[in-house]
């Protein structure tokens, strides 16, 4: 179904296969336009796990993939609430690179910016209380969520709306929460100024939502 916005598409429905085949596609794709490595950002949190299982047994050339998390708790990467480390144990054992991000990483241009969202409305670690701006100079930040999430009271390094802003195509992972979908048409239709509102505002490049 497309919505009034220009070049936003949402699929309903959607389950954990249907999401890392349309993923797979647009790898393999990327992967047969350059010799390079290809770079996606992905999300953490409990959502996106299941999906990374199904995607990480795909016949792709896992080598030249390069996954960075779009945010991460700031713990060790052994630690439990970690996302990085948790990538790390699914994705490198294929051979794909998983990054460490750092407040001096320079993130690559992402061929796919693959982004969560919570009830919220915050997207990556950018939380509503954060006031991220879909123009901010910096690409990295270390931001504490207030009030912090009971599951993972920690602080955050996340990368920044105009880095989602500028990787070649962005898909957002709703679920089936009916509270997210609200959230997610209210910022569609202007409704909010939350963080996914921000990024919406300012897209200029395809994206869909996986409901």
């Amino acid at each position: 179904m497309l919505l009034a916005m220009p070049k936003i598409e949402v699929i309903e429905g959607a389950g954990a296969k249907e999401v890392a085949d349309w993923v797979e596609e647009k790898l393999r794709t990327a992967l047969a336009a350059t010799e390079q490595t290809v770079a996606i950002t992905v999300p953490g949190g409990s959502t996106p796990f299941p999906i990374f299982e199904l995607l990480a047994a795909k016949d792709l050339d896992w080598h030249r993939i390069s996954i960075w998390p779009g945010d991460d708790r700031i713990v060790p990467e052994d630690h439990p609430a970690s996302n990085s480390g948790k990538m790390r144990s699914i994705f490198e054992p294929v051979g794909a690179e998983v990054i460490h991000l750092m407040s001096d990483s320079i993130p690559p241009s992402f061929a796919l910016a693959w982004l969560g969202m919570g009830g919220d409305g915050h997207i990556a670690s950018l939380f509503p209380n954060t006031d991220p701006k879909a123009d901010d100079p910096e690409s990295v930040r270390i931001l504490t969520p207030d009030p912090l999430p009971p599951e993972a009271p920690f602080d955050r390094i996340t990368l920044t709306i105009p880095v989602f802003l500028a990787s070649a195509e962005v898909v957002l992972v709703l679920g089936s929460s009916a509270e997210k979908r609200s959230v997610f048409e209210d910022a569609l239709a202007g409704a909010n100024n939350l963080p996914i509102a921000r990024l919406l505002r300012a897209i200029d490049r395809p994206l869909t939502c996986f409901t």
